[in-house]
């Protein structure tokens, strides 16, 4: 038996509609904390079957944007479909379609691997028998197996955030969303994750939007790249045409990133108000 894209129930849950449009489309979101706001009218499309970046500097509202995606914020105005599901309309048909894996640790260390993935199947009202070959396939996917029945706390750093993709992938969702996957890994354990990353989209076709800090993982992973700076998308494209854009001979996704933070910095009251808001935005959210 080997993992597919089928929801919890094991009934496809895209609708027509969605097979036609971007798996995820988003149209003027915006979401504000008292007078600071952390996304600030984004119109993005994301295709199916594609790694999506989003990079830009702390406060940038990488994370918000992506808490509101998967329900866990609403948004102030404007809105978004998940999957063919709208955030607003149909929160919990969003949430049984996608997968969240955060920047903060979500696996719980006193558990064995087995153990954790068995408790998030049942909160995913995976039938009980279904339960037992959904965990080996997951575990057998990010190759920790043979780790099973260890509890999570003796995992190095790499294989935690194995365990936390094998979590994600318990319910079948179709699509991921990768909050920093790679901080705090070293360059090895970096290199597992970027291939397990390809895997997803290339054997369960998923589609899967990451943030990241790492210009080369971006490099290395994504197929078209949003660059965000105080809560606005200021250039999407693939990374050869971001590099193009800076007019840069032999460019790099740094020259880009620095680029559009020095541009919008230049136009919006200088370095001091940017660094202002963005450390009202990271203290909100």
């Amino acid at each position: 038996m080997t993992l597919t894209n089928t929801g919890s129930g094991g009934a496809d849950l895209l609708t027509q509609k969605s097979l036609a449009a971007d798996m995820v489309d988003i149209r003027g979101l915006t979401r504000g904390f008292g007078e600071v706001t952390a996304v600030a009218g984004v119109d993005l499309g994301i295709r199916k079957g594609e790694i999506f970046g989003l990079l830009g500097p702390n406060g940038a509202g990488k994370s918000t944007l992506i808490k509101l995606l998967t329900t866990l914020l609403p948004p102030s105005s404007g809105t978004a479909t998940v999957a063919g599901f709208d955030i607003r309309r149909d929160p919990a048909r969003v949430r049984e379609v996608i997968a969240y894996v955060p920047q903060l640790v979500s696996a719980d260390g006193g558990l064995t691997a087995e153990e954790n993935l068995r408790l998030f199947a049942r909160l995913h009202g995976i039938p009980r028998k279904e339960i037992g070959p959904r965990i080996q396939e997951a575990l057998s996917f990010v190759g920790l197996l043979e780790a099973a029945k260890r509890a999570a706390r003796t995992y190095s750093g790499g294989m935690v955030r194995r365990l936390e993709i094998a979590i994600a992938l318990i319910h079948r969702p179709k699509i991921l969303f990768l909050d920093e996957p790679t901080v705090g890994l070293d360059p090895i354990a970096r290199q597992l994750v970027w291939k397990q990353v390809q895997r997803l989209v290339r054997e369960l076709g998923a589609t899967i939007l990451l943030t990241t800090h790492f210009m080369e993982e971006a490099d290395a992973l994504c197929d078209r790249i949003a660059i965000m700076n105080r809560g606005k998308v200021s250039a999407v494209g693939t990374s050869a045409e971001l590099k193009a854009g800076t007019g840069i001979s032999g460019a790099t996704l740094d020259d880009v990133f620095a680029a559009h933070s020095l541009a919008e910095a230049e136009s919006s009251g200088g370095l001091r108000e940017v660094a202002k808001s963005r450390r009202s935005i990271a203290r909100l959210g």
